[in-house]
């Protein structure tokens, strides 16, 4: 593993003996002080975060690293119009791994072709969040024993939800998972999603109600309307709050159903929740400081590779989705990948037309 672009990027041995290295930092996190003293990590946070930047700066602290970066573009050359390649290839001068969350779809991976050094993908747009994949299945292992033979349910705004699609397509490597997708059916997963799930023969289906499948649900997995990904604001208020779990709606769930989020709430969740015994989405937020110390280890502790092919200088994005980094970087190489058979592009995974 050269970089954490998409989880689909880990076998499942991988992931297993990454999660081995979590379960020993979770055990005896004090063994681990000084596992990265003298290394660096960049933090690129292009649009707001708590948790995931806080998550990151702690994990690398923890282990005897130390983090630079800005949480706010306008202070950096960025403001300049300095482009995202300039950027990335000054940073990674500096640093031994580069952490980026940005509003563009794709962006990390555009990253990685120009980094000397390892960049994870801290969430990009509303495309993918896999970091915040190693946090829900370490909490699920964790609590649960293991993965496979899981029924979940996703709940909320599967459009926009990048942890969402992070955590379909690592399912993909395990056995007999079932999902119930629950969603307005104008914030039903994208296009791509599905027709990754049905080339992975995984089994879905897609409701627009919560109560009714939730006495199914080994996890039950809440997600926010994102209001920042609607371009209609008279769409995100047909949305908002249209699925709030309660006490009373838990009362149906199995008594060992976990109920996971990856914050933040909004309404979704009632603060009466918060005491229920299968309430376990601070405990993941605490969970996924553990896996991304697993990670930084793993990716500072390489070495550099300053010999980089040259990269394919494009005139013109092939790509037509706005949210793709191809629309503000326009000397991005023309990629493009194959998902069930259909040409996608290769950075935001969106249907070329």
């Amino acid at each position: 593993m050269r970089h954490m672009i998409d989880f689909t990027d880990l076998t499942r041995e991988e992931w297993e003996t990454l999660y081995t290295r979590i379960s020993e930092i979770i055990d005896a996190p004090e063994q681990f002080i000084d596992v990265c003293r003298g290394r660096v990590s960049c933090n690129l946070f292009y649009e707001p975060s708590t948790r995931t930047n806080f998550s990151f700066q702690t994990a690398m602290m923890r282990l005897g690293g130390s983090v630079f970066g800005f949480a706010d573009p306008n202070s950096s050359s960025v403001a300049k119009g300095e482009t995202m390649k300039d950027t990335i290839k000054m940073v990674s001068n500096y640093a031994d791994v580069v952490v980026m969350r940005t509003p563009w779809e794709g962006s990390a991976k555009a990253a990685a072709l120009y980094s000397s050094v390892p960049v994870v993908n801290a969430g990009d747009g509303g495309h993918l969040h896999p970091t915040q994949t190693l946090a829900d299945l370490t909490t699920i292992t964790r609590l649960r024993g293991g993965v496979d033979g899981l029924c979940i349910g996703l709940c909320g705004d599967l459009k926009n939800g990048r942890t969402v699609h992070s955590l379909i397509k690592a399912m993909a490597k395990f056995k007999d998972i079932k999902f119930f997708l629950i969603s307005p059916r104008e914030l039903a997963v994208p296009e791509y999603i599905r027709t990754f799930m049905k080339t992975n023969h995984m089994w879905f289906t897609e409701v627009t109600g919560l109560e009714a499948v939730i006495p199914q649900l080994d996890v039950l997995y809440m997600t926010r309307i994102q209001k920042e990904r609607f371009v209609d604001p008279l769409e995100y208020e047909r949305n908002k709050g249209i699925y709030i779990l309660t006490r009373r709606k838990l009362e149906r769930a199995k008594q060992d159903m976990l109920v996971m989020h990856p914050l933040p709430r909004v309404d979704e969740i009632t603060v009466d929740v918060d005491d229920d015994h299968r309430a376990v989405y601070f405990q993941q937020a605490r969970f996924g400081m553990f896996a991304r110390m697993a990670l930084l280890e793993h990716l500072s502790l390489q070495k550099r590779d300053d010999h980089l092919p040259p990269v394919e200088i494009c005139t013109k994005p092939i790509c037509t989705n706005p949210r793709c980094i191809t629309q503000t970087e326009h000397y991005l190489p023309p990629l493009i990948k194959k998902i069930g058979g259909i040409d996608c592009c290769g950075f935001c995974d969106s249907v070329l037309k």
